[in-house]
Order: structure tokens, then C-alpha cells, then sequence
């Protein structure tokens, strides 16, 4: 019976912790960072889990220095007809990995009210 690795792969097998090549090591790392519509998509999961309600959309999204902030519009109240159900708008943050750390209700409206006019706009 041979060594069928070459050379190189022996040398790295040995000096990784377990087995595996630095470059494997750093692709994974970048790998586990979740793209914004992987946060999108958990952060509205969450949310519902937490509070119970349908996580309709997400109005506003941006990266923090501390991981991710989003504005996350929910449905709190279903009624007849649709444009008189009560909303809300939550200030959601997750960390960098897009695991929610806090959230807070912000407003609440009715579906079918606009915001009002603010003047200068």
C-alpha cells in the first residue's frame, strides 16, 4: 500500500487542526455570514414566532455597526374590511449573523390610513 496524497495535501493535513487547507478555513467563515434576504427572511420569521403576529413586509433595512436594523410592518388586528385592520411598525435588531436581539413597536395604524403630510414635503 502507497501514500496517494501528494506532498502539499500531506503538509496541510497536518498543520490544520482538522485537516483542511487555510483557504477551506477562511471560505467557510465568509460562507456563514447570511445575505441580506437570509436576514430579511429570519428576522420576519422570528418576529412572528415572538409575538404572534404575520410579519407582512419590511419597510425599511439597513447594516449597523452592531449587525442589522429593519422596520418591520406586522399585522396585529384582522378586520372587515381590510383597509380597517390594525398594523404596526416594529424597529427590529439583529446581530451580525442575523439572530434578533431586540424589538420594539414603534406606531400603530389602520391599514388604510396614509401618514400624515408633513409640511415642506
Amino acid at each position: 500500500m502507497s501514500n496517494t496524497k501528494n506532498p502539499s495535501e500531506s503538509q496541510n493535513s497536518r498543520n490544520s487542526p482538522k485537516g483542511e487547507d487555510r483557504d477551506t478555513d477562511n471560505n467557510t467563515a465568509q460562507e456563514r455570514r447570511p445575505s441580506p434576504m437570509e436576514v430579511l427572511r429570519h428576522a420576519r420569521t422570528q418576529l412572528g414566532e415572538l409575538t404572534g403576529m404575520s410579519a407582512e413586509n419590511v419597510s425599511s433595512f439597513e447594516q449597523t455597526e452592531d449587525g442589522w436594523s429593519l422596520e418591520v410592518e406586522v399585522l396585529e388586528l384582522a378586520r372587515v374590511p381590510d383597509t380597517m385592520s390594525l398594523m404596526a411598525s416594529y424597529q427590529v435588531e439583529l446581530d451580525p449573523d442575523g439572530q434578533l436581539t431586540g424589538y420594539r413597536r414603534v406606531r400603530r395604524y389602520e391599514r388604510g390610513r396614509a401618514d400624515a403630510h408633513r409640511g415642506g414635503r
